[in-house]
């Protein structure tokens, strides 16, 4: 895959995020202006549960491209704290924000020490809250689980309880994303049989680094697989290397897999 196309490519996959404190209605504003490129729009943008409104009320006030963005939040993020009703309660109030999507974190410190029935409680819960209408995703902090047989019943988890995409991470631990754990996720996903997604989180940085996962997942799951509806970017800094490559500038060192970075 050519640079160039990898860029086009991601562009259009990425979830444009912002997770910080720091994080105000202005600069949420404004990282939805930045979601709409010459190059094309962002297929979404990440955002707190506080700023889903602002999220949404900018996007709709940008024009047609801008309006086709959906808005993606989160609940039980970062920690992941093992309580079902504290998690399924911000998924609902996600929805009732008008996300189009929610990214809960596994329990996955319960899954550490064994207790995968408090992983499938919440989870359900929190699919149970989504709604029909509403996608959720579950971020598995696969950079925590280190082990891939504990990444792959992370995986299978969270496909059983109805998980439109599983995410490899919060970006907020010292090891994010890796070829090696998207390998793990997408063989579990081939042999589910099912329908869902996959989204790479924490630690894509470069043109090079989308290259790298694009051509990883294309090679596990065919082309075809590389579309919103089942494969995601979740980036901040990205989408600058992006636009660079796409404009004829640097695209940053190629390949490379940084292990700790703030999205």
């Amino acid at each position: 895959m050519h640079e160039l196309d990898a860029a086009r490519l991601a562009l259009g996959l990425m979830d444009l995020t912002s997770l910080e404190d720091s994080d105000t209605p202005g600069s949420i504003e404004a990282l939805c202006r930045r979601a709409v490129t010459p190059h094309g729009a962002t297929a979404g943008v990440c955002v707190y549960p506080a700023f889903v409104g602002v999220a949404r009320a900018t996007l709709a006030s940008l024009g047609a491209e801008a309006a086709r963005i959906v808005v993606v939040t989160v609940s039980s993020f970062p920690e992941g704290k093992a309580d079902v009703e504290a998690a399924a309660a911000e998924t609902r109030a996600a929805v009732a924000a008008g996300a189009a999507e929610v990214d809960t974190v596994l329990p996955y410190r319960s899954l550490l020490a064994g207790d995968r029935k408090a992983c499938e409680r919440q989870l359900v819960a929190c699919r149970e809250a989504c709604g029909q209408g509403v996608r959720l995703k579950v971020i598995l902090e696969t950079g925590a689980l280190r082990d891939p047989a504990l990444i792959a019943e992370a995986s299978r988890l969270a496909i059983a309880a109805g998980a439109d995409f599983i995410k490899t991470s919060t970006g907020k631990v010292p090891v994010n994303a890796t070829p090696g754990a998207v390998a793990v996720m997408l063989e579990v996903i081939r042999d589910s049989g099912s329908a869902c997604g996959l989204k790479i989180a924490g630690g894509v940085r470069t043109t090079g680094d989308a290259k790298s996962y694009l051509e990883q997942v294309a090679a596990g799951m065919g082309e075809a697989f590389l579309r919103p509806e089942t494969f995601r970017f979740g980036a901040s800094g990205l989408l600058t290397a992006l636009l660079e490559t796409l404009d004829g500038g640097p695209a940053g060192p190629s390949g490379t897999q940084p292990k700790s970075v703030n999205y």
